[in-house]
Formats: structure tokens, C-alpha cells, sequence
């Protein structure tokens, strides 16, 4: 899918938040802080936070985000207060299969920002624009079976929980053997739970 033609818009709005496609030079700073900031609760659960990221690492990643927004292989935003403008989190659409069609959605949260329902909103907002603008028939979240943070999101938005994967992945160090909760919501579901 070709997005480069201005078909995909680069950002969504919601009450509070203002959610956009990353611009590498211009958000790599802010993104590497909030990294940092957040270091010891993001590599719990994430694989690519086990090491703090250089700022370059950092730049080099969001140019490769931008790389495959433009191909329709993946859409991240970055998503920042409207209010004040300040860098809150992550929320990415990835995973994508056109033939179905139907994505996954993954995201995390500065930890500064934790316990406002910012996530919810963000994930909510890229819900609608997954089922509305691409008509996806299908859309998962799939988390460690102990991260209750992370699992709270998609139970609040509709989702059901489809199945328990028992020694499906590695934990983000890559020491233990994990359990993922794999949640799906349907695009009927949704219009049943959110108003």
C-alpha cells in the first residue's frame, strides 16, 4: 500500500491527545529521553528497552518507522498532549496482513505518564482508524500474560480474550520462557462496547 500520496493521513486527534507519524530528526531527542526516563519499567516487557538506546539508535529507529509508514507495512505514532505538547508514548499499528485484512496493535507509555487512561485513548483512536480507513475485519493486541498494566487497555476497549499461548515467547531479557494473552476485537465489537 502506497501512502506517500497523502491517502494516509499522518496524525489523528482525540480529546486529549494528538497522535502523529514520526518525524526522526525532529523526535528523536524526545523519544530517547522518555526512553530513559522509563528505562526500568519498558525492559520488563519489551525486548528492544534491555539496553538504553543511543540517541542515533533512536533517530535510525524512527527513520525506520517513517520508512514503513510510507510502504503501508506498519503505522507507529507518536503521541503527545494537546494541551501542552509533551511526548507520552507510542502506538503502532504493525503486523498487517491486506489479504485479510487485519493488524496487531503494540504501544508503551512514559512512565510519567501512567494511570491518566492516555494509552486507552490512543489505542481507542487507532482502533477506529484501523476499522474505518482500512476496514480491517480484525485487530489484536497480544502481551505477556503477566503484564496486567498492559492486558487493562484491550479488556477496557472490547476486546476478547481469544486464548492463553502457554511457553510462546521468551521474556524481553530472553532468560524465561512467557505466556501471552492474545486478545481480538472485531469491528461489530466495538460498536457494541464504545460509544
Amino acid at each position: 500500500m502506497d501512502t506517500t500520496q497523502g491517502r494516509i493521513p499522518l496524525g489523528l486527534e482525540t480529546a486529549r491527545l494528538h497522535l502523529r507519524a514520526p518525524l526522526a530528526e525532529k523526535d528523536a531527542r524526545v523519544v530517547n529521553e522518555s526512553i530513559r526516563r522509563s528505562h526500568e519499567e519498558l525492559k520488563r516487557w519489551l525486548p528492544f528497552a534491555q539496553d538504553v538506546p543511543t540517541l542515533s539508535e533512536t533517530e535510525a529507529n524512527l527513520q525506520r518507522a517513517q520508512q514503513l509508514y510510507g510502504t503501508g507495512e506498519s503505522f507507529r505514532y507518536l503521541i503527545f498532549l494537546r494541551e501542552t505538547g509533551a511526548f507520552v508514548g507510542t502506538v503502532s499499528l504493525f503486523g498487517i496482513d491486506w489479504d485479510v485484512p487485519k493488524a496487531e496493535i503494540g504501544y508503551w507509555l512514559d512512565s510519567t505518564h501512567t494511570g491518566r487512561g492516555y494509552m486507552t485513548e490512543a489505542v481507542e483512536a487507532v482502533i477506529r482508524f484501523g476499522f474505518t480507513r482500512f476496514d480491517f475485519k480484525r485487530i489484536e493486541i497480544r502481551c505477556e500474560s503477566t503484564n496486567n498494566a498492559s492486558r487493562l487497555i484491550p479488556e477496557r476497549l472490547g476486546f476478547q480474550l481469544e486464548g492463553m499461548l502457554r511457553n510462546e515467547d521468551l521474556s524481553a531479557d530472553g532468560i524465561r520462557l512467557t505466556d501471552t494473552a492474545v486478545y481480538g476485537l472485531l469491528p461489530d465489537d466495538l460498536k457494541a462496547v464504545v460509544t
